[in-house]
């Protein structure tokens, strides 16, 4: 999970509501219009607001970096399809939008992430869409996606060590196994804290209480 860099900058103070609406919009114009000198503009007002809202630099690369093979693989197909400047645009749109979504999550406490959306899709109630479940949801998966890169890299560590490293099955199935493991000790600790998100029985915990133990880090 990007961690969240305390601060006091605008995009800080700017409510957690309309950072996600202002994302939509931007991942909306940057398809709507695939051109290149608007796909740059973004990529420019993304690192404008990583420097005004005090992100570290190393947290800026760490957006990118997960994304580097992507991005190279969709630049050279995009490159043998339709030229070099089509490349640069895919890879200056996806890049921009990496680094606005990741903007989002590093100035944004999850729990007010998470209340926002709620807040969001509650008019959806009608079609029968549970906003609880879907803050629950979100924040089980926002909580829990560290846990999940900790458990591969301890088994990637492991089987480095038989050397099985380059086994996929081997690295496969043990994180398999403790993820499943994992997945039925979070439903019976559900369970017995009598979560209801239909509002028939036990009350259901904010999304601040969830994720009390939130990961930060200092800028």
């Amino acid at each position: 999970m990007t961690p969240y860099v305390p601060g006091d900058s605008p995009v800080h103070r700017c409510p957690p509501g309309r950072k996600i609406l202002l994302l939509i919009g931007a991942g909306s114009a940057l398809f709507a219009w695939p051109r290149l000198d608007l796909a740059l503009a973004a990529l420019g007002l993304a690192g404008l607001l990583y420097g005004v809202a005090g992100i570290p630099a190393r947290l800026v690369l760490a957006q990118l970096r997960p994304l580097a093979w992507i991005l190279a693989v969709l630049v050279l197909v995009q490159v043998a399809l339709d030229g070099w400047l089509a490349g640069l645009m895919v890879a200056a749109r996806l890049a921009a939008l990496v680094l606005l979504a990741g903007l989002v999550t590093l100035t944004t406490r999850s729990a007010d992430l998470i209340e926002a959306l709620q807040r969001g899709l509650a008019w959806l109630r009608f079609v029968g869409v549970n906003p609880a479940k879907v803050g629950l949801a979100i924040a089980l998966t926002l909580r829990f996606i560290p846990v999940l890169a900790a458990i591969a890299a301890e088994v990637r560590e492991a089987q480095r060590a038989r050397g099985l490293e380059r086994s996929l099955v081997a690295l496969t199935v043990p994180v398999v196994v403790r993820m499943l493991k994992m997945s039925d000790d979070i439903a019976a600790a559900i369970d017995a804290r009598s979560y209801d998100p239909d509002g028939t029985g036990g009350r259901p915990p904010s999304p601040r209480t969830r994720l009390s133990k939130e990961p930060h880090v200092d800028p």
